[in-house]
């Protein structure tokens, strides 16, 4: 972890730990939503699937954040939490709009987070990826987006899978090593459908 996010994750921490939930959520999302509504976007590739489901993860991070017990990274914590949202938000695809937060400040840092996010996301290059990346699993395309594009670590990403909320530090380092041996299949798979690409 670089000094500047070890230092925003303890700045993070901090306002938790003073009970600033507030606070805690604004700075959470100014410092991950742009890479977490990225990810949303990637997976989604419909920046209003996106948005939606960003919305429901910005909820759940404001209610759950009191109960994060920082076993990990708010980042891991935040990424698992997107991944969550967006099953809901598949589960229920007919719903517009998730309830709105309950605090206007970390309502209006997720609002500037989506409407900045959505331009720098569209390449050709980009979507020919995501194309080939889309006939993938959902939990595979996660695992390559955490892998590649924002270079998480092994234990990390097997936190951010995971179905339950954390993993106890040996489950994770378990999960961790399946998970290469999977991400060593999928590089495979992937370049296959790239050469059959052209």
């Amino acid at each position: 972890m670089s000094d500047e996010r070890a230092e925003l994750e303890a700045r993070i921490r901090a306002a938790c730990t003073a009970g600033n939930w507030s606070d805690a959520a604004t700075l959470g999302l100014a410092t991950y939503g742009p890479e977490l509504l990225g990810y949303l976007v990637a997976m989604t590739r419909d920046e209003t699937a996106a948005s939606d489901a960003f919305s429901i993860f910005s909820e759940h991070l404001w209610k759950g954040l009191p109960k994060f017990r920082w076993e990990c990274s708010f980042r891991t914590w935040a990424y698992g939490l997107a991944r969550h949202a967006l099953g809901r938000w598949r589960r229920d695809p007919h719903r517009r709009r998730a309830t709105p937060l309950s605090d206007t400040a970390a309502e209006a840092i997720a609002a500037d987070v989506r409407s900045q996010t959505a331009t720098f996301l569209r390449t050709e290059t980009e979507d020919k990826v995501a194309a080939i990346r889309a006939q993938l699993d959902p939990d595979d395309q996660t695992l390559l987006i955490l892998r590649l594009n924002r270079q998480l670590q092994w234990r990390d990403i097997a936190r951010i899978l995971a179905d339950d909320e954390e993993l106890e530090d040996a489950e994770a380092s378990r999960r961790a090593a399946s998970l290469r041996k999977r991400f060593e299949r999928l590089k495979e798979v992937l370049r296959e459908r790239v050469n059959a690409a052209g």
